[in-house]
């Protein structure tokens, strides 16, 4: 019997330089050793039924991460099944929040994701006021020309919000911001503090959440 379920979790320090293909292999065998049974494809060289949401970049953390992952098993599991084995096994790096049961059918993950949230924590003394206004340029700005990979596009569409956190933990100022996360159209927060006139190196960045477009 094939099932699909969708894991919600936290990916933490110990896997923040893993690359989206080694966090693959992790998955492979981090199902095995809790004893869930991976489906695996078909064919000359079979690969095991696993999808992320929309891949980290080395040295973001997340605290809600997606997952699909299919299992084939003899009898019908329970995603409470699939959950409490997953928490009895532990895994470095990963921490379980919460597994559903899922369509079959449902579109891919890399299709559902339409935005991100982050918080982005500023590692260099920086003018609250003098942010503030960076910020406020930034969202009058109504283009942001920017080049990745030797292709120059439009930042600014990819920017849905941004602001300066208010009540952020000990002396380091944070921001806030959700980017798009679709096929072809994704903003990285680097690129964000980089139009600020910031250094993008001088960062932590965590992923808090990824905004799904429900299924119709």
């Amino acid at each position: 019997m094939l099932q699909r379920f969708r894991i919600d979790y936290a990916k933490t320090q110990p896997l923040r330089y893993v690359s989206s293909l080694d966090l693959q292999k992790v998955w492979e065998r981090y199902l095995r050793r809790a004893g869930l049974p991976l489906a695996y494809s078909h064919g000359f060289s079979p690969q095991p039924r696993l999808q992320q949401a929309h891949p980290l970049p080395l040295g973001y953390l997340g605290a809600h991460e997606l997952v699909d992952v299919w299992l084939e098993s003899a009898a019908e599991l329970l995603s409470a099944e699939v959950q409490k084995r997953l928490l009895i096994t532990p895994q470095p790096g990963i921490e379980i929040n919460h597994v559903e049961s899922i369509p079959l059918e449902a579109p891919s993950l890399a299709k559902q994701v339409v935005a991100a949230d982050y918080t982005v924590w500023l590692l260099d003394p920086a003018d609250p006021s003098d942010l503030t206004e960076r910020i406020a340029r930034l969202l009058n700005t109504p283009s942001l020309t920017r080049e990745r990979r030797g292709k120059t596009y439009d930042l600014r569409p990819l920017i849905e919000s941004l602001a300066l956190l208010t009540d952020h933990p000990g002396n380091l100022l944070a921001l806030q911001m959700r980017l798009a996360a679709r096929e072809g159209a994704s903003g990285r927060p680097e690129e964000v503090i980089a139009a600020l006139g910031l250094d993008p190196f001088a960062v932590r960045i965590l992923r808090t959440r990824l905004l799904i477009e429900p299924s119709s």
